[in-house]
């Protein structure tokens, strides 16, 4: 399901600012520090995630592309005093032409470190997780109902409601479309089913489920 409602919610996310703030956090796969780097705008709107192994310059630069593929060029990119950010904006300005404006201000940046606690609110009872694949569906997921609770969907709740049960029918059969329906349409809340990692790396679904409200 995860899979499904990420795809549609960035057919109908809202447009962002042109002003960034970009931050890494950590989360523990397999029982290492990974790396969820995310970006949010000057009000607080997420523009983008993206779980990766390493926190170099190559990984910050394939998530300042992908952004900047979803979302167009910013104007500004606000970072703390981390060099492979850094370098990674540097790169892709001299490679691209590309005119982005680089501020390093711990200051500016508390507004992406404070969002991060949303994320970690969900992430932290699950005690890490098991397989890399399955974090990244997870993750995927808490960020997108984040997201949904920011209000950055395009489109009232029933119809996205709809289009999934559509996907859902098409790709997973009935079940799952009633599943679907049920976690995003109940009593005029999102419901995220938690996703859990078994001992063969395998995701299942747990009766354990999240209430996200968007009142």
């Amino acid at each position: 399901m995860l899979p499904v409602l990420a795809a549609v919610f960035r057919a109908r996310k809202r447009s962002v600012g042109s002003s960034w703030r970009v931050d890494e956090t950590y989360i523990k796969v397999g029982g290492q520090w990974r790396y969820l780097y995310r970006a949010v705008d000057r009000l607080g709107q997420t523009v983008d995630f993206l779980l990766t192994a390493h926190r170099d310059v190559a990984a910050a630069r394939r998530f300042f592309e992908r952004a900047i593929d979803r979302h167009d060029v910013p104007e500004k990119i606000t970072i703390d005093k981390s060099g492979a950010n850094t370098a990674a904006v540097h790169g892709l300005v001299a490679d691209s032409g590309v005119a982005i404006e680089l501020r390093q201000s711990k200051y500016l940046n508390n507004l992406i470190e404070q969002d991060h606690r949303a994320i970690k609110r969900i992430v932290r009872p699950m005690l890490g997780f098991k397989d890399f694949d399955c974090a990244r569906r997870l993750i995927a997921g808490i960020e997108t109902m984040h997201m949904v609770k920011k209000r950055q969907l395009d489109g009232s709740k029933g119809q996205i409601v709809a289009r999934l049960m559509v996907e859902d029918l098409r790709f997973h059969g009935l079940r799952n479309a009633v599943d679907t329906a049920t976690c995003l349409h109940s009593y005029d809340t999102y419901l995220f089913t938690q996703y859990a990692v078994n001992c063969n790396a395998r995701c299942r679904i747990e009766p354990t489920r999240h209430e996200i409200s968007v009142a």
